[in-house]
């Protein structure tokens, strides 16, 4: 238990953790990304509503405002912004197409880039004319087509290094994250331990006295016991001594059902699993419980598919299923049906109590599989009831890597499904 306690504590620390990294690193990727794109499209703002040259900077035109011309304005047109300066037009590599309305090639100007001839800027701009492009991103450039006089002007501006700049600040930003993690872990997985030391020493405690004080409770039990029926062997048996007895037996199975969920608690508690019929295990259990039933009035329904074999600790899920029909019989209500099935589903044994029962909730009644939980008080102190039987059930269920389930559909009934 208290290793599941630390690895889930470690799993949602590191989740925890990762969102907010993800979080982080994303959101300064992305605005890298916008801030890179945004300068771009300034300067193919610039150079397309100059005619397809970038102007002349002069130290006055900064701290300007763009007046942009061209259909497709930069998001922001503060030249500073976007990183646009006197040097600008000597480090801006670009090449300018301009296509007739015919689809003919007018110009081409490639004198401000040396990595592209004059035919594949030819062919680049008239892919794009022909599919109606007319912003984006093509090979390593960034375009932005303009109208003029019928004519489209497609001017390419070379943005290989903030591409990569942005490729690499991405691999950077991840790595760094992945890195951290990796300490993150590292440390929590170290930390966890310190962390749940006291969790751990409260538990070791409680299962301590959880077993101490059932075996201390079981000496004074025998002893009343034997003094009980020393008593009945002098003046004979009574309702006292009735009443004693039953008593007894409601401490001994309490105390046996603690030990025994203490040690279902333990780590490493090893089933003693075996190859058995389980088509006879539920039968033969639920065969006892026909003679109460009918005692008590009610009627047992017992379906039970044939050959369904399992692995499994038999003593286990027989005493599984005999505290689920012992719990159907207590609660079911007067009069009232209790039905047991057993049948394969692909891979998995399914096993179903259902009973009628007094007013209940609807919905799911998992809350049931809690140590002591009584949805009805008074009832229960009717039937005699610790709310500890189905606790013991849902270990053994865990035990054997099943699924247990509570429900009621209409408020007057409960259905119990195992899947082993």
């Amino acid at each position: 238990m208290l290793k599941k306690l630390r690895r889930k504590f470690i799993a949602i620390a590191m989740l925890s953790v990762s969102i907010v990294l993800i979080a982080i690193v994303g959101t300064i990727n992305i605005a890298n990304y916008i801030s890179t794109n945004q300068a771009l499209d300034a300067r193919l703002s610039l150079i397309a509503d100059n005619g397809g040259t970038f102007p002349d900077m002069t130290p006055g035109d900064f701290g300007k405002k763009l007046e942009p011309k061209s259909d497709q304005p930069p998001a922001m047109n503060d030249l500073q912004k976007h990183g646009i300066s006197q040097e600008s037009p000597f480090d801006t590599r670009y090449f300018t197409v301009t296509i007739a309305p015919d689809g003919t090639v007018e110009s081409v100007d490639t004198g401000k880039i040396a990595s592209i001839s004059a035919g594949t800027a030819e062919e680049y701009a008239a892919e794009l004319w022909k599919k109606g492009k007319k912003k984006g991103f093509f090979a390593d450039y960034k375009y932005l087509a303009t109208d003029s006089d019928g004519s489209t002007m497609y001017v390419f501006l070379n943005c290989q290094r903030e591409i990569s700049t942005i490729r690499t600040y991405v691999l950077a930003s991840v790595g760094t994250g992945t890195i951290g993690l990796v300490i993150v872990f590292v440390m929590i997985y170290f930390f966890s331990g310190k962390v749940l030391k006291p969790v751990s020493e409260s538990y070791e405690k409680q299962k301590r006295f959880i077993t101490d004080a059932s075996h201390e409770i079981k000496t004074p039990l025998t002893i009343i016991d034997a003094n009980t029926e020393v008593i009945e062997m002098m003046e004979g048996e009574n309702e006292w001594t009735q009443s004693t007895r039953k008593q007894i037996a409601r401490l001994t199975s309490l105390t046996e059902k603690l030990v025994f969920l203490s040690r279902m608690d333990e780590e490493g508690t090893k089933l003693e699993k075996v190859s058995f019929s389980l088509s006879d295990a539920v039968l033969d259990t639920a065969e006892g419980f026909r003679s109460v039933a009918k005692t008590k009035g009610k009627q047992f329904e017992i379906n039970v598919a044939e050959h369904v074999e399992y692995v499994g600790d038999e003593k286990n899920i027989r005493q599984m299923i005999s505290l689920l029909l012992d719990n159907a019989m207590k609660y079911s209500s007067e009069q009232g049906i209790i039905r047991i099935a057993l049948k394969t589903s692909g891979k998995n044994k399914i096993i179903t109590v259902w009973n009628t029962t007094d007013q209940i909730e609807k919905g799911k009644l998992d809350m049931l599989f809690e140590r002591f939980y009584r949805m009805d008080a008074s009832h229960n102190s009717r039937t005699g009831g610790f709310g500890i039987g189905l606790s013991v059930v849902y270990a053994i269920v865990k035990a054997h890597k099943g699924k247990i389930t509570a429900k009621s559909e209409d408020g007057k009934s409960i259905l119990f499904t195992v899947a082993l």
